[in-house]
């Protein structure tokens, strides 16, 4: 189930809907009644949370694409590629979480998992292209 083409699909997806939420957040600024006020706001509090998850989001979403292409072109043991798919895929919890906690003041359980899940999934990685032997 988890593969590189999922981590692709998904990143995608996330990469377009995390686009959208900096139109949003684009729109509220400039647009918005009360700008003034968020404007003052914009460095701070959920105004700073928003743009963290916009980033976080479109980040992961990258990664995941990127993630998704390695495993589909390196020979990866199929434990490592599930192992280092499923963690990705689960580190887009982070930039959800904090989505969450700006939204409906979620606490921040899904931000951690979400951090740890893709650092442990770099490094996976990280290790199992490094035990490869390649030809050049």
């Amino acid at each position: 189930m988890f593969t590189g083409k999922t981590n692709i699909a998904t990143g995608f997806l996330f990469l377009t809907l995390f686009m959208l939420y900096g139109f949003i957040l684009i729109l509220l600024r400039d647009f918005a009644p009360g700008k003034e006020q968020w404007i003052a706001d914009y460095g701070v509090g959920k105004h700073f949370e928003s743009r963290l998850a916009h980033v976080h989001g479109n980040l992961f979403a990258l990664i995941n694409i990127a993630v998704g292409l390695v495993l589909l072109r390196l020979p990866l043991s199929a434990v490592s590629t599930r192992w280092v798919s499923g963690l990705t895929l689960a580190g887009l919890l982070m930039p959800l979480g904090i989505l969450s906690e700006v939204l409906f003041g979620v606490p921040p359980i899904l931000v951690i998992a979400g951090g740890l899940s893709m650092v442990l999934a770099m490094g996976w990685l990280a290790f199992a292209v490094w035990k490869l032997e390649m030809r050049s």
